[in-house]
């Protein structure tokens, strides 16, 4: 029982954190101090979500050994995707009217993971292996059911009819809603029951050493959305001096929501990075597209029923320019991944796409 608190030690420092900022901290840095203790304060709450994340891998990971791939990463996706879709409705239902904020999340979901997280990976991969292989199988299977959701969802409604509240029409909402709901369920049957063998690479299995002391399959997943939950809360506090920064340097506000989305996306990354590291691509791949695939479809249905059920305004149609960015995207990422070998030269072309969009995000 010793062993376990010191092992678990850092999630007492967690709710600690999480009761200081809900309770005082936040107000704090929102109503100004001196800039050594505003950086201070900072310090900590970015060390104290570091710390958050890495102890989220540490069990997916656990939990990866003990279910085996692709529970073990669907796990991990779930959780992330699933704390990310309350995020953006907790705000949609408490916050002010923000028509675009789904859909500028998902966008950058699609871009940081697609092109940031997948580029790095792809790079460091290439630079230590040379060459890394992956199951083909399983990305056309990622693949077959992430293109047509999002041009269905983030390109279709640029061209469609909208109503006096800028919404949608009944029609394209419901089919929305259900090709989302329905094409992620076929997924997941393939991919949990059918077609197992599509997502796990067996010339590259996750080794078992290095990963601590195993507990019970209960202990982990609870760990797991414990520190996912203290990674959500005081993401919301570590936007504070994010927000800030962004003001002082004049940057668009689109920039906070997407450093606070690599933060939340942080667990997977770091876990698909240290896969790259052990030659195990197929576990990045399950992670990163697995996340991109989720958050679109979890993320439209919930949005679309909070919209029609509040009455609210919601835009999920992209501008002409991202819809150009994200059509480049998935063309890259088809041709990256229709080998089932890749190089540091698919990941270099990742980080193009990808800084291409931060400075679009600026223009």
């Amino acid at each position: 029982m010793l062993k376990l608190i010191q092992q678990e030690y850092k999630m007492l420092i967690g709710i600690i954190a999480v009761l200081f900022f809900k309770m005082i901290g936040d107000n704090l840095l929102a109503s100004g101090m001196a800039p050594l203790p505003y950086m201070l304060t900072t310090g900590i709450l970015l060390y104290v979500v570091m710390t958050a994340i890495f102890s989220v891998v540490r069990h997916s990971d656990a939990l990866a050994i003990k279910l085996g791939d692709p529970y073990g990463t669907l796990i991990l996706t779930l959780s992330v995707v699933l704390l990310e879709v309350i995020m953006v409705s907790s705000v949609m239902l408490t916050g002010e009217s923000n028509p675009v904020l789904a859909r500028d999340t998902m966008f950058a979901v699609v871009m940081a993971v697609l092109n940031g997280f997948v580029g790095i990976t792809l790079l460091i991969g290439g630079m230590k292996y040379h060459t890394q292989t992956y199951n083909l199988e399983g990305i056309k299977a990622y693949l077959v059911a992430i293109i047509p959701l999002a041009m269905l969802c983030l390109v279709l409604p640029s061209f469609t009819s909208v109503n006096a509240l800028g919404n949608m029409s009944s029609g394209l909402t419901w089919t929305l809603v259900l090709t989302s709901v329905a094409l992620y369920a076929v997924f997941l049957f393939v991919q949990t029951r059918s077609h197992t063998h599509f997502f796990v690479d067996a010339d590259h299995q996750d080794s078992h050493e290095d990963h601590g002391p195993l507990q019970s399959n209960l202990f982990h997943t609870i760990m797991l959305v414990a520190y996912l939950m203290v990674v959500i809360f005081l993401a919301k506090s570590l936007a504070l001096p994010i927000n800030d920064g962004i003001t002082e340097m004049g940057a668009p506000a689109a920039l906070g929501g997407l450093i606070v989305a690599l933060i939340i996306l942080a667990p997977e990354a770091v876990g698909a990075v240290k896969a790259a590291f052990t030659n195990q691509l197929q576990r990045a791949m399950n992670l990163f597209f697995g996340s991109v695939l989720a958050t679109i479809a979890l993320t439209v249905p919930a949005v679309l029923l909070i919209s029609g059920v509040m009455s609210e305004p919601i835009q999920l149609g992209l501008g002409p320019a991202e819809i150009v960015l994200l059509i480049a995207t998935l063309l890259m990422t088809s041709v990256s991944f229709s080998s089932g070998r890749t190089n540091s030269l698919n990941g270099a072309t990742h980080l193009i796409l990808f800084f291409a969009y931060i400075i679009l995000m600026f223009d």
